[in-house]
């Protein structure tokens, strides 16, 4: 059985001191990245246990199971309500899969249908209607659902991802400043009631007149705790220029106090893991989170990738085995099972991601055959006619044509209620 040594407590270069006398570097991390830069994971044989380094902290060497790529397929479509549909209600799933994207308001009613055993639209836009679940940006500075007390549980801890967004994408148009007077100003407008960003504007402008109003209301994205107003008579419980409420008031409780990383970086095991630091800070948007991960290492399993890639994950989380069956899935636009991860190559394969991640940030519907992505689907709707339309990126067997027709024949009815006409075409 091959050994590694596993780190503990120690977070920058140093010199291990083997048994023998032999000193060997350790290699640095990337504060940036969190990742491991220089020589390839270093494997000790069994005598080579409970060593020190150089300046005397302590590391043991474990058995670390190396996780085949089908291996991670099945670990994640478990996680993520993907192998089996799950007798769950909605707000449960939202909290099982660590939010769910929703730059436009359908696509998650989509992801919520394919993954549970009964699911109707209405189901979602009850809980939105009852403040159970909110639409705000949080996770990569992107709009995400979450249920209400999650989002109370981690915006906080969401903070310096979303200050570094700002700080890239109008740092230098926001220079000097004045912060604090600008979001004071933001919180005021909001106190008197919900509001659109077209109606902000004219506070924003008038406590900085000379400033870029995209850049303004970006500082106040960031920064000032929102969450959409829902309407129960738009389609996806979301009107297209939604108006947005100050959180704490919308939810009538408190945010948790800074801190909240460790439970977020769990939250995110539970959801994605077995997976890296750097994978986390991909569906996250923070960095240097290694430090974070350290601290939980004690608690946590360790695991490697077939490239000798550190995983790590919590405990008694599903493992399925690589043969385990994978139903076809159709995943809507956006969904975190193609974001959430640094290395993608556990859904998708790099011949097909130009096909999928498109210009403008877009990320396409898919649908996943064996476990992995193997096509796109779209949506024409007329006044009339709901057609889905399906695009395989490489040939189908029989058996998954067939498959695909007969839930895509259920998707279509999903998505395009309200249609007198329904059809699948493969194009």
């Amino acid at each position: 059985m091959r050994l590694e040594w596993a780190r503990r407590d120690f977070s920058r270069a140093e010199l291990v001191k083997m048994p023998d006398g032999v000193r060997i570097a350790n290699r640095t991390i990337n504060e940036e990245s969190g990742s491991l830069a220089g020589r390839s994971p270093l494997w000790l044989p069994t005598e080579a246990q409970g060593m020190q380094t150089a300046s005397g902290r302590s590391f043991v060497a474990s058995a670390v199971r190396v996780l085949t790529l089908r291996e991670l397929n099945r670990a994640t479509l478990a996680r993520q309500l993907l192998l089996k549909r799950e007798a769950l209600s909605a707000q449960e799933a939202i909290e099982r899969l660590a939010g769910m994207q929703a730059q436009i308001p359908g696509p998650p009613h989509v992801g919520l249908w394919s993954r549970l055993e009964t699911f109707q639209r209405r189901d979602l836009v009850d809980l939105v209607m009852a403040r159970r679940v909110v639409r705000a940006t949080l996770m990569r500075t992107t709009i995400h659902l979450m249920s209400a007390r999650d989002y109370a549980s981690f915006r906080l801890a969401l903070q310096p991802a979303l200050t570094r967004s700002l700080d890239t994408v109008a740092g230098k148009r926001l220079a000097e400043l004045d912060m604090d007077r600008l979001i004071e100003a933001a919180r005021m407008r909001f106190e008197a009631g919900p509001c659109t960003f077209a109606e902000l504007r004219p506070v924003l402008s008038g406590v900085e007149p000379d400033r870029d109003p995209s850049a303004l209301a970006y500082a106040v994205r960031t920064h000032l705790p929102l969450v959409q107003v829902p309407s129960g008579d738009a389609v996806w419980g979301y009107a297209g220029n939604a108006p947005f409420a100050l959180a704490e008031s919308w939810l009538d409780v408190p945010l948790a106090p800074d801190g909240g990383a460790h439970r977020l970086i769990l939250r995110y095991l539970q959801a994605f893991g077995p997976a890296s630091v750097q994978d986390f800070q991909t569906w996250s948007g923070m960095v240097r989170m290694w430090e974070a991960f350290e601290e939980l290492r004690p608690g946590l399993r360790i695991f490697r990738d077939e490239s000798g890639r550190e995983l790590l994950d919590i405990p008694d989380a599903p493992l399925p085995p690589e043969d385990t069956p994978a139903p076809v899935r159709f995943v809507p636009d956006y969904d975190n099972l193609l974001l959430a991860h640094a290395d993608r190559a556990r859904v998708i394969s790099d011949k097909h991601r130009k096909r999928v991640f498109l210009s403008a940030a877009r990320v396409r519907g898919t649908f996943l055959v064996d476990g992995f992505v193997r096509g796109a689907w779209k949506l024409e709707r007329t006044r009339k006619e709901a057609m889905l339309l399906i695009e395989p990126f490489e040939s189908l067997s029989e058996e998954n044509h067939y498959a695909l027709a007969v839930k895509g024949e259920k998707l279509v009815r999903f998505v395009g209620e309200g249609a007198e006409t329904f059809g699948v075409r493969f194009v």
